[in-house]
């Protein structure tokens, strides 16, 4: 009898070491996945999309279309939008034919809406359309990067400094006269607020400060100079003698003289130098470029 008492207890003392031993394998267990939630989701979203940004295009497009960025709240959360062409590769391949292609200059966004599933939370899309249209900022693929978004803000500097007046919106209304609020911005500031999902929807408690749920991801981005261009002085392609200028033969032999020195020597409007004038880059305003381009 005594030996059956004895092996109880040992037995007993046994799952009550297991026990404690599963017990606190269970927490690290959810700090870990915690952990990770972190540094997965939020990064790679603020990644991509600050590499869309880098890839920003401004040649020969007008100032307006440039970049927009628009003031949403949604569900009583940010919900901000922006759009703009990027001349990163598109990441959506579309059907040609028995091919599919995708565009080396892509029109994309980022744009949330209401989570159908859960009303505490807004989703975020990318969105992508192929190639370049009269409508940089509207169509397009939509898709889905995360569901457990909390709020979506942009701010926008047209300065630099701890001290500059923030805008909420960037570009979006038409009749906008002021050139400071057109064109391309100092920086942006993005911040990005995520929830994350449980691993079990139990989890273990108390929650450790590593396993917080809220996390706000927050990303400066300062748009080169080299992209931020006055009014006048937008890139664009058009024909040598064209801008600018109310001479009707500046296309012709009148190109001879800005050709002086020009690889393959001066040419007149038939001459052999003359061909390589075609497609020069030429700083002045999009009114002014062959075909009627739309105006700034």
């Amino acid at each position: 009898m005594v030996e059956v008492l004895l092996t109880l207890m040992i037995m007993g003392m046994i799952l009550v070491s297991m026990t404690h031993i599963l017990s606190a394998a269970r927490p690290s267990r959810d700090t870990i996945h915690n952990i990770q939630e972190t540094q997965l989701a939020g990064p790679a979203i603020m990644d991509r999309l600050e590499r869309d940004l880098r890839g920003l295009v401004t040649f020969n497009r007008p100032r307006r279309e440039l970049l927009r960025v628009v003031d949403r709240v949604i569900a009583g959360m940010d919900g901000d939008s922006l759009d703009f062409v990027t001349t990163n590769d598109g990441l959506i391949f579309y059907p040609e034919g028995d091919q599919f292609l995708r565009a080396d200059m892509n029109e994309v966004g980022y744009r949330l809406r209401a989570n159908p599933a859960d009303n505490d939370f807004l989703e975020i899309y990318r969105r992508e359309s192929f190639g370049v249209d009269d409508e940089p900022f509207n169509g397009g693929t939509f898709t889905f990067l995360h569901d457990r978004v909390k709020g979506f803000s942009i701010l926008v500097y047209t300065e630099d400094g701890i001290d500059a007046e923030d805008l909420e919106e960037w570009s979006v209304y038409e009749d906008e006269d002021d050139p400071e609020l057109q064109g391309l911005p100092v920086r942006l500031e993005l911040e990005l607020t995520l929830e994350l999902s449980p691993r079990i929807m139990r989890e273990q408690l108390p929650v450790a400060r590593v396993d917080m749920r809220e996390v706000t991801y927050r990303r400066v981005i300062r748009l080169p100079d080299s992209i931020r261009f006055e009014a006048g002085s937008v890139p664009m392609l058009a024909l040598p003698g064209t801008v600018g200028s109310n001479d009707a033969a500046a296309a012709g032999a009148g190109t001879t003289t800005a050709r002086q020195g020009a690889p393959g020597g001066a040419g007149g409007g038939a001459g052999r130098g003359a061909g390589g004038d075609a497609g020069k880059t030429i700083q002045g305003e999009l009114k002014d470029a062959p075909g009627g381009a739309k105006q700034d």
